[in-house]
Order: structure tokens, then sequence, then C-alpha cells
């Protein structure tokens, strides 16, 4: 297949370099890559439009060379240190000092260069307002604006830009500001999320460690416990002569050994086999490596409470398998949408329903590949079906799992007890 070319194809294990390539980094989290600080800086300089009023006053303000000279120096300093704030800020290793230096530079130049050519270049304020906010503590923020915005206010009254023109820049830059600052709490609002959200899968895959020390302590140490007293009553008998009642000791040690092995081998299985909570909360993870947003609803793992552990680690692993195939192969999704339902079909049977959505470009032309051929003979196992296809109005990807919802019942409490 051309490489240029990406469709939807499924595979267990992931190719090599395969890696959802990530261009923009995300809000909130530091730069890693000289092209993301590139990328950045140039959304930031397209903000930069507004500097067409000083930019204008300069060229058709009938000013002298040396002052042009001055108004274009201030100008490139005023744009400069716009920059070097945004990467000083981008970077793991900010330095507080040094954003707070290239602010108070930002201020002087607005107000000298606002003294010496006049009212257009009070736009100026409004980027120094915001860079403000940005360094500013969200509790000091809103007085450091309302000071920057009496700064303004009083700057224009001295160089006469006007009532109108003065109140106008003084309330853009208060509220452009505030606004900044409301970002900047959404910015560490997010970041929060990322670190809980890692934080809950790191407590799911810690409570499936905990879950098979806790049923391997109970399995060995009972068997072991058993073993031990049988071998050391063989031994007696072997001692008294009884060599019958020996032999039976010994048949008994290996049927416990034998049993403790089948019980190891069903804790192991149970350790491997994929729940809906872990998938779900590593796929939380994966997509957001590939910037596509998840969607879906906490309570969904609560939608089948008596579904079987079979019926269960099938649709945990039609859950793994789609997000791997929008991770490698979904281009151009951004968002990921879960729904659990349930199905009844003209049997009458019951169906536990799983459907993983994307908004990316669908499948084409491409055949399904190796993984979505694995996931149905799983589903198969236990007595569902894969369903998989465009999704609606034929955008994006859509995997449809399927398996039957039987009730488990509680076990029968043993009526006797072998000593």
């Amino acid at each position: 297949m051309d490489d240029t070319r990406r469709t939807h194809r499924t595979d267990e294990q992931p190719d090599e370099g395969a890696a959802h390539p990530s261009f923009m980094n995300v809000p909130g989290s530091p730069v890693e890559t000289r092209r993301q600080m590139l990328i950045k800086v140039a959304w930031m300089l397209l903000w930069m439009l507004y500097l067409a009023y000083p930019a204008g006053e300069l060229l058709h303000g009938g000013h002298g060379l040396g002052a042009r000279v001055f108004g274009w120096v201030c100008l490139a300093g005023f744009v400069s240190a716009y920059v070097l704030l945004v990467i000083f800020r981008s970077t793991a290793g900010m330095r507080p000092r040094a954003c707070q230096v290239i602010v108070a530079t930002m201020i002087v130049l607005a107000v000298v260069a606002t003294f010496v050519f006049g009212g257009a270049f009070l736009t100026l304020f409004i980027y120094a307002s915001v860079c403000l906010a940005i360094i500013t503590p969200v509790q000091l923020a809103p007085r450091a604006l309302v000071g920057m915005a009496v700064l303004t206010g009083v700057t224009g009254l001295a160089v006469d830009a006007g009532s109108d023109a003065t109140t106008t820049f003084a309330l853009s830059a208060f509220l452009s500001g505030i606004a900044m600052t409301g970002l900047q709490r959404l910015v560490a609002t997010m970041k929060e999320l990322r670190e809980a959200r890692a934080a809950v899968a790191h407590l799911a895959a810690s409570e499936e460690r905990l879950r098979l020390a806790r049923d391997l302590h109970d399995l060995l140490g009972h068997s072991l416990s058993l073993i031990t007293l049988k071998s050391e009553l063989a031994g007696r008998f072997m001692d008294a002569g009884k060599d019958e009642a020996a032999r039976a000791q010994v048949a008994d040690i290996e049927q416990v050994a034998r049993q403790s092995l089948i019980d190891v081998r069903e804790a192991v299985t149970g350790f491997r086999r994929p729940t809906l909570p872990v998938e779900l909360a590593a796929a939380r993870t994966a997509l957001a490596a590939a910037q596509v947003r998840l969607e879906a609803a906490p309570e969904i793992v609560d939608t089948w409470p008596g579904l079987a552990d079979e019926e269960a680690g099938a649709l945990a692993w039609a859950l793994r398998e789609a997000v791997t195939n929008i991770v490698r192969h979904g281009e151009g999704a951004t968002v990921c949408a879960v729904t659990a339902d349930t199905a009844w079909e003209g049997g009458g049977e019951r169906f536990a329903v799983l459907e993983i959505a994307d908004d990316g470009r669908g499948p084409g032309k491409s055949q399904p590949g190796n993984g979505l051929s694995g996931l149905e003979e799983r589903l198969a196992l236990v007595g569902g079906r894969l369903e998989s296809g465009p999704g609606e109005r034929g955008k994006g990807f859509r995997l449809r799992a399927m398996v039957p919802l039987r009730e488990v019942s509680a076990p029968a409490a043993p009526t006797a007890e072998r000593s």
C-alpha cells in the first residue's frame, strides 16, 4: 500500500514508527520539539496584525526620518519581547524573573512610543496587558489589569488621543487581560485533568496486580499448607512401615499439586484478560497522545453489571483494538465516541453492544486487517459478532461489538467439606 495513504487496518501489535505525528503540543504542556515551537510562535504572531495601526502611523504620519527609525526600533523591540515571552513560557524551565523583565520592557516601550507618536500606539497596551495576565498569579491578576487599564487611560489622555479612543483602548486592555487570565486557568485545569487520568490508569493497573496477588495468596497458601501437612504425614507413615497409607498421602499430594497448577493458570488467565475500566483509562491516555478527544460517559463500565468475565473481556479487547485502529490509521480523526447499549435479537436473546466511532476519513476501499479478523474470532468464541464500516453519513469509521448478555449466577454454597 502507498505510504502516503493511511487506511483503517487494525493489528494486534503496533508497527514500529507508526506513531501518530504530533505537530502541535497539547495546551498546558511544554513544547517538545522545535517544529512545535515554530508553529506556536507563528500562531502567536498572527495577533500582531493589529500592529497595522502604529505601523500606518509611522508610514503616513509625516514624521521625520529619525522619528520613524526610532518608531520601527520600538515596534521591533516590542515584537521581539513578545516572542521571547512566548518561548520562555513554552519551555519546561521557565524563568519567572526573565518573564517579568520582558513584560516590564513591553510596558515601557508602549508608554514611550505613545508619548512620541500619539494615540495610534495605544494598541501596544493591549498586548502588554495580555502578557501581564500571563505572568501574574490568578489572585493578583485583576488588580494588575485594573492598574494596566488606568495606565492606558492616563497615557491616552496625556497625548490627547480623545476620550472615546482612550476609553476603548483602556477597556480593551482590561478585558483582553481578563480573557487571558481565564484561559490560563482553563489550561491549568486541563493539565490537572491529564494528570488525574494518568493517575486513574495507574491505579487501575495497580488494582489488577493486587487482585492477582490476593488470588495467588489464597490459592497457593492453602494448597502449599496442605501439601506440607500431607508430606509430614507421608514421612511418618513411612517411618512406621505403613507403606499403603504413605502412598495414599503421596497420591493426595499429587492431586493437590495438579489442582493448584490449574487454579494458578486460571488466575493468571483472568489477570491477562483485559477489563473495560482499565481499557477505558488506557484509551484516554492513548487518544490524548494522538490529539483525539474521547467522548465516553464515566458510567459506561457499569452498563452491564451482570456480564460474565469472558464476554466482558471480549468487549474490552474490542475497545483496545478500536483505539489502536484510530491512533494508527485514523487520519483526520479528532473525536472518538464510545457508547454502550443493550439490543434484543429476533430469538429473544439479549446482547451487550459496545460501539466505537471516530470522525476521521473512514476506511476507504481498504480490506479489514488482521486485527479485525482476530477480534471477530474472539467475539465468535463467546457467541458474539463484530460489525465494522463507515460511520454515520459515510464519515469516519465505526466498530460495533456484540456479545450475549448472560447473567452470572452466584455460586452455590458447599454442602460438605472434606477434611
